[in-house]
């Protein structure tokens, strides 16, 4: 009983004990899950991901077919979910930053219709924004009629079609890799003191962006598809389009509707972080004759991205899962086709559980990677004083 006297002894004990009761929980509880499985003549495990799907899916960003298998499948959904996600942050952004300048904006009309976007657009819930999308895009005319932008760009009820380059996927994520690598790297060295005194810092940063776009121009020519030009245009052919890019009406209606709803919340975040910028600070940037689009760029936007990237992150990961919305306009999103998952194959657990791995994993990567980028540019020290 002496032992029990010391604190640090009881805690460890209390510890070893909740964690011997939760894992005799969790082991009961499989143990019941199994048993009743098997009552109905249900198998558990994970041999169903290496079978035949036998139907298709909508859309895919890697090839796909009915013979594919239902690992294949799920990794055809998380690649949808990712890149709807980041197209869904790349957009709400650009909606949010224009909107935050209207909202700061001395000019009235601006100012009210910076209001009128966020008070309409907020109160709206996602899942009915995203159904009015769909059904604007399905109700465009047909491929024959489409509305055409430039002769390059068509606009009908079975999607979007964009010029592309004749390259296959896989090389556009090479593509990918080597421009964030590059901005990361552009970033580093610029942004890290320690490389603030070399002289020839300009150079260093040409040479760094001049071997980017040079890694990236010799992975599009080496990846060009024999004997066809490096730019795909869409085309009627028959009675739809050929070559290019088509974005379906599915996936276009619900980056629309997380861009526009999204962009609200981001707007208010980020006009918050402008009113945080201390006057003093904008008002030496004037003395120093800089010009108002300068002050802007290099004062008055930078400190503010500092000051609320940490809410920024949240809105960030929210519209990440927003994208599971996609299952009510039959967009094939990582929800969705575990959805379909569960119904052609009954693996329910094991297919919740994929699910739930999937976004802990895709969404404290963004978080971490997000947090790692607030703490390398937050401000330290005496540069907290305004």
């Amino acid at each position: 009983m002496q032992i029990l006297r010391n604190r640090k002894t009881r805690n460890v004990i209390y510890q070893v004990a909740f964690l011997v009761i939760l894992v005799l929980a969790i082991t009961g509880a499989v143990h019941e899950a199994t048993a009743k499985m098997a009552a109905q003549g249900m198998t558990g495990g994970f041999d169903f991901l290496y079978k035949s799907t036998g139907f298709r899916i909508g859309f895919s960003l890697i090839p796909f077919d009915p013979f594919s298998s239902y690992a294949r499948m799920i990794w055809v959904g998380i690649v949808n979910t990712i890149f709807l996600g980041l197209l869904s942050i790349v957009l709400a952004n650009i909606v949010g930053l224009v909107i935050a300048i209207f909202r700061i904006s001395s000019n009235g009309v601006l100012n009210d219709i910076g209001t009128l976007y966020i008070e309409a657009f907020r109160n709206v819930p996602l899942i009915l924004q995203a159904l009015f999308w769909y059904a604007a895009l399905t109700h465009f005319p047909p491929p024959k009629q489409a509305y055409a932008l430039f002769d390059s760009v068509f606009l009908s009820a079975r999607g979007v079609f964009i010029p592309s380059l004749n390259v296959e996927g896989k090389w556009f994520a090479a593509v990918a890799l080597v421009l964030v690598a590059g901005l990361t790297c552009l970033a580093w060295f610029s942004m890290t003191r320690r490389f603030r005194r070399i002289r020839s810092r300009g150079k260093v940063q040409s040479i760094i962006a001049a071997t980017t776009l040079a890694a990236m121009t010799a992975i599009l020519v080496y990846a060009r598809e024999p004997g066809s030009a490096l730019i795909s245009i869409p085309s009627l052919q028959g009675l739809n389009f050929r070559g290019g890019i088509t974005v379906p009406p599915e996936m276009a209606a619900l980056a629309i509707a997380t861009a526009i709803y999204g962009g609200t919340y981001i707007a208010e975040v980020i006009r918050a972080g402008f009113i945080s910028v201390g006057k003093g600070q904008v008002e030496a940037a004037r003395a120093l004759g800089l010009s108002p689009w300068h002050v802007f760029s290099r004062v008055h936007l930078p400190l503010a991205i500092r000051a609320v990237l940490p809410t920024l992150i949240n809105q960030y990961v929210w519209l990440f899962k927003a994208t599971t919305l996609g299952i009510v306009v039959g967009f094939a999103d990582f929800f969705s086709v575990i959805s379909v998952s569960i119904n052609q194959s009954g693996q329910t657990l094991e297919l919740i559980a994929i699910l739930m791995a999937g976004f802990l994993i895709m969404n404290n990567t963004l978080s971490f990677v997000l947090n790692r980028v607030n703490k390398a540019i937050a401000l330290k020290g005496t540069q907290l004083r305004t």
